[in-house]
């Protein structure tokens, strides 16, 4: 009777059908991609907030303090020889970067190598603006990260009801909240991670080389194991109405469970995106050919979330369904839900 219960359990959701599911949900709601492509537009034909000349003049008075301190010649000109270098890193990197918030946030094609940012648009030369001072660097500094915690919740909610065919049932203002909520979160438990990690691999050099790459690939490893929850622990948020601990509970048992194909769905996902980023970049900066990539990154880019999201509702529902058979086969008169 029992294996009789197992055989008659439904199969898991498939990679193939929800990947359909959200092309499918973008293509006849084609408004959904209007975020993406209006953040890319402006950052490819829009100003440039640059942090370069403050931080070269921060970085030409810190040199000036070491000489004055009688930092040894030798190891001043190590600084003094990667001084173009840095400062040009820097007055390369559009501060708008950060209107790109992660978990959740605005795809942003523009930003995906900041080395390489356009310069030469259709339009003429790129408009930079200066960043003055630190404050002024602080303040915009968070007045971009709020803004793109706002623009990616509001995205994310706005997919989400269009994948579920349902209105979210909470209040924009709540969304927003639990939004910053897990991206703080987020940002503490990767922190708590990845440092200790660093630290590691950073003595372990100094002791051998070779014994610090052995570690990096065995520690490469197992953070693989992380990527599925880390990539769902925005969904419950969305789906479920729960809120950011909550949603992050969520994703790790989830993943806990169904991890084999979860990590094909996420693989897929992250091979589907990237992949097509190399091709929407190829045209030249200054070509009107760069709409076309900004389009289809947009249209590519929010059907894999839509995706992601029938696929977390679809799994969530199958775990369900799994886990009252088994309450059942127990004991058929007590059915307790996840």
């Amino acid at each position: 009777m029992d294996m009789q219960r197992l055989e008659a359990l439904p199969p898991p959701p498939g990679v193939i059908a929800s990947l359909q599911a959200g092309f499918s949900i973008v293509s006849s709601r084609i408004a959904l991609i209007s975020l993406p492509l209006t953040l890319n537009v402006l950052l490819w034909l829009g100003p440039r907030l640059s942090v370069g000349d403050w931080y070269g003049a921060v970085f030409n008075d810190s040199l000036r303090l070491l000489r004055q301190n009688g930092f040894p010649a030798q190891d001043l000109a190590i600084y003094t020889e990667n001084a173009p270098t840095i400062v040009g890193y820097f007055e390369r990197l559009n501060w708008l970067l950060w209107l790109r918030t992660i978990p959740i946030g605005i795809p942003a094609l523009m930003l995906s190598i900041p080395e390489n940012l356009p310069v030469q648009t259709p339009l003429g030369l790129q408009a930079m603006i200066q960043l003055p001072s630190f404050m002024v660097v602080v303040a915009v500094f968070l007045f971009l990260t709020f803004a793109g915690w706002l623009g990616g919740g509001f995205y994310f909610r706005s997919v989400a009801e269009a994948s579920l065919g349902e209105e979210s049932g909470t209040s924009l203002l709540w969304m927003f909240v639990q939004t910053i909520l897990l991206s703080i979160l987020w940002f503490i438990g990767l922190t708590v991670i990845v440092f200790p990690i660093l630290l590691l691999l950073g003595l372990l050099t100094v002791v051998n080389a070779l014994l610090a790459q052995a570690a990096f690939f065995i520690i490469l490893f197992f953070l693989f194991w992380l990527v599925v929850p880390l990539f769902f622990m925005p969904h419950g948020i969305f789906v479920r109405r729960q809120n950011a601990l909550l949603s992050i509970l969520s994703s790790l048992r989830m993943s806990r469970f169904t991890l084999p194909t979860s990590s094909m769905f996420v693989l897929s996902v992250f091979l589907l995106s990237r992949g097509l980023s190399y091709l929407w970049l190829v045209p030249s900066s200054d070509s009107w050919l760069v709409l076309i990539g900004i389009a289809g990154h947009a249209f590519i880019s929010t059907a894999l979330l839509s995706a992601s999201f029938v696929y977390y509702r679809n799994m969530s529902h199958w775990l369900q369904t799994v886990y009252e058979r088994f309450q059942q086969m127990r004991n058929p008169s007590s059915i307790k839900k996840v």
